[in-house]
């Protein structure tokens, strides 16, 4: 597994913006450590700050979640889903929200996409098999590229960086060329610092990195990392007509992680388009 030296990293990091982890997340944090947690007090804690609940609200009802009935109350919500997917959502969105600055790309649209993936995500954690919990993959797809705006809002040459990057066989290198630094290892410093569980902060590290695959990781690992391959890929598909990259030559591969093939992958690529 690959491993960074932390206080390289903290060096590294040091001059970006680096989001503080919200206040109330520690708050939540120390509910869920009692012996029994107090659901009431969970769902009243994240209730108290409306935009919050209303956005929670919002995902937890999207089609793409897959929910039987509407939920209209963080209570509620929280009973269905359990203390760690309610946390999870929301820490994923007060990440999205803690982004402020004037950014050499739209931040808009970035988490726009972000949020498309990680719906993704949880619908294709629905259609393949495997054991992953549905706020993992949700999490995974909106964190996945957090390193990004911290690149955008540093760098005023960042946009042409990207596209440079998107086009190109390793898109780390471009990144690495210009900064000396690249967005995996700043979402996994973000990840990190946002107590987010360990698992995830590697995969977010190496998300480029195909060999991945075929290191000492759990395969549910390996899953997760094959699904968010698949889901960046049918949302590019749905929103521009286009393959995401690096999908075309290594399809195979992540098929083959995700147990399905390109008959059912095509299938899941339509479905998706249709709902969204």
């Amino acid at each position: 597994m690959f491993e960074l030296d932390e206080q390289k990293m903290a060096q590294v990091v040091a001059g970006f913006q680096v989001p503080v982890r919200p206040e109330i997340l520690s708050e939540i944090d120390d509910l869920m450590a009692e012996k029994e947690p107090n659901i009431g007090a969970v769902a009243n804690l994240i209730a108290s700050d409306v935009g919050l609940s209303a956005t929670i609200l919002k995902i937890i009802n999207s089609p793409l979640y897959g929910m039987n009935r509407r939920i209209s109350e963080i209570k509620q919500a929280v009973l269905m889903l359990g203390l760690n997917t309610i946390n999870s959502l929301v820490t994923a969105t007060l990440l999205k929200q803690s982004f402020t600055g004037k950014a050499s790309i739209s931040l808009e649209r970035f988490w726009d996409d972000a949020n498309d993936i990680a719906n993704a995500m949880t619908f294709l954690g629905g259609k393949v098999e495997n054991n992953i919990p549905v706020e993992m993959l949700y999490t995974i797809g909106l964190f996945h590229n957090c390193g990004i705006p911290l690149l955008a809002l540093k760098y005023a040459d960042y946009k042409e960086v990207l596209i440079e990057a998107n086009t190109a066989d390793n898109f780390i290198a471009v990144e690495e060329r210009h900064y000396q630094t690249n967005h995996a290892v700043l979402g996994y410093y973000i990840s990190s610092s946002w107590h987010l569980p360990k698992e995830l902060c590697q995969l977010i590290l190496q998300h480029h990195d195909n060999s991945f695959f075929s290191s000492s990781v759990e395969s549910e690992c390996k899953v997760a990392l094959a699904t968010l391959k698949a889901a960046e890929n049918i949302v590019e598909r749905a929103k521009r007509f286009n393959y995401a990259p690096m999908w075309q030559e290594y399809e195979s591969l992540y098929l083959d992680v995700l147990g399905i093939s390109s008959v059912d992958y095509n299938e899941l690529e339509a479905d998706f388009a249709e709902i969204f």
